[in-house]
């Protein structure tokens, strides 16, 4: 199966020519690495980290350079502030109303990039939830690999209620919940709470505010130390390849992916040290 990789790394690089200009010295994004864990942390709360086309940039980039570091093994996205992301910006909106067709589809390509640079990525994406994930900033969440939350987070897909649609978000969402729970949430627009989101599929794990932390950097570290890189990214690009699949095309598919992992150094190494009753590290 080919990977559609190059289509999207030729428009990075044409949309990171074009928004480069946007953040400049400016930066809504904190990155730091610790113990082969990227902190992705979005850092506007002055404004809800709302997406904008800088945050946009700075996130898609700060995905892709934890892609290429070495150095890094899972990523954690989270934020500051006492919200996740609120969404659309304020005058990013007002803008919007003046665009033409073009311009509203490079925009709307703009988003579809990093939302499909995370659904792509090869490394898993941990989700830290501490405050309300509304719109754009629930469709962030949504497409992370695993989601941890707050009982006190709100989610939500509110665009009916300003006459918009949340198309790019849907593609993921009725994969992830089914179209019973998609339909519900997209087209009433209410509000959830963690455990509701929970309860369908949203989200993976609901845990208090002064643990949420300390588990996901537990979470984060059992990945770092109890499975091969290669594994972990052949095991999400699996996930997500069979999805697009029919049931027979999709066992033969898996039959060969199990046939190529077998041959891998990862697989070969694990195996070794399994046999030979020997702790591994990965």
């Amino acid at each position: 199966m080919k990977k559609p990789k190059e289509h999207f790394t030729i428009y990075h690089l044409q949309f990171t020519i074009y928004h480069l200009q946007l953040i400049k010295t400016v930066s809504f994004i904190q990155y730091h690495i610790e113990n082969r864990v990227a902190y992705i942390t979005l850092n506007n709360p002055q404004k809800r980290n709302a997406l904008s086309p800088s945050l946009i940039t700075e996130l898609t980039l700060s995905f892709n350079n934890a892609q290429e570091d070495p150095a890094v093994k899972v990523i954690v996205l989270r934020a500051n502030g006492e919200v996740f992301s609120a969404g659309a910006d304020l005058a990013y909106l007002q803008q919007l109303q003046n665009n033409t067709y073009n311009e509203n589809l490079t925009d709307s390509q703009h988003l579809m990039t990093l939302f499909n640079t995370m659904h792509k990525l090869q490394k898993v994406i941990i989700a830290q939830v501490e405050g309300h994930a509304i719109a754009g900033g629930c469709g962030l969440a949504t497409i992370c690999d695993i989601v941890f939350s707050t009982p006190e987070a709100k989610f939500g897909y509110t665009e009916v209620g300003i006459g918009f649609v949340p198309a790019l978000v849907t593609v993921f969402l009725l994969r992830k919940i089914g179209e019973g729970n998609a339909k519900d949430l997209l087209l009433s627009g209410r509000l959830i709470d963690a455990n509701e989101a929970h309860r369908i599929g949203m989200i993976n794990y609901v845990v208090p505010a002064n643990a949420i932390a300390q588990t996901v950097d537990t979470y984060a570290q059992r990945l770092c130390n109890n499975a091969a890189s290669e594994a972990l990214a052949s095991t999400k690009q699996l996930i997500a390849n069979l999805q697009n699949l029919g049931f027979d095309e999709g066992l033969h598919y898996a039959a060969e992916q199990n046939a190529t992992a077998r041959a891998s150094e990862s697989c070969k190494k694990g195996i070794s040290a399994f046999l030979n009753k020997e702790k591994i590290n990965w």
